[in-house]
């Protein structure tokens, strides 16, 4: 049997509802999803790299089609150490695509076998970003329409812990 892989890469800092939904909805398309947990040194992010793998793992864990793991440098290069050239994005906006396009024809530019499936967000989810999700949290608000519940109380608690405005 052929397997169907994807990567789908992003910060996942945290990982919100919206990612979850293209995740179950890109499994449809493929046989194994491995979520690629980005290390970007020009963002500063609340979770180490190793708490947002544990965090989506623990999301996950029921799904064995599901895979994480984090990775410095070029998708390009992260795709062909996984031999696996389909990867994953999700657009919320016109804008998203503007700048997804671009990363897509230059990732297949600098490896031929690159291949992007975009999916439109669910439109519930359309305005929906890691960074909203955080700037809700320091102020208390409650996130748990936004994120999982272990998520939302994992994120709280990290916040609590380095010293957040969160209440």
């Amino acid at each position: 049997m052929n397997m169907k892989t994807a990567i789908y890469p992003g910060s996942f800092d945290p990982i919100t509802n919206g990612h979850i939904d293209i995740i179950k909805r890109s499994r449809r398309l493929f046989d194994e999803i491995c979520i690629s947990v980005i290390h970007n040194p020009s963002k500063q992010s609340l979770f180490t790299m190793e708490e947002r793998i544990n965090i989506i793992q623990s999301v996950f864990v029921a799904d064995s089609g599901v895979t994480v793991e984090g990775f410095e440098g070029l998708l390009v290069d992260f795709a062909k150490k996984k031999n696996t050239f389909n990867i994953i994005r999700g657009l919320r906006a016109v804008s998203d695509f503007d700048y997804e396009f671009q990363m897509a024809l230059t990732n297949r530019k600098l490896e031929f076998r690159m291949n992007t499936v975009f999916f439109m967000t669910d439109e519930k989810y359309s305005y929906l970003s890691s960074s909203l999700v955080k700037e809700l949290a320091v102020y208390g608000a409650d996130i748990n329409e936004f994120v999982p519940e272990e998520v939302a109380c994992i994120l709280n608690k990290k916040l609590d812990t380095a010293g957040g405005i969160n209440k």
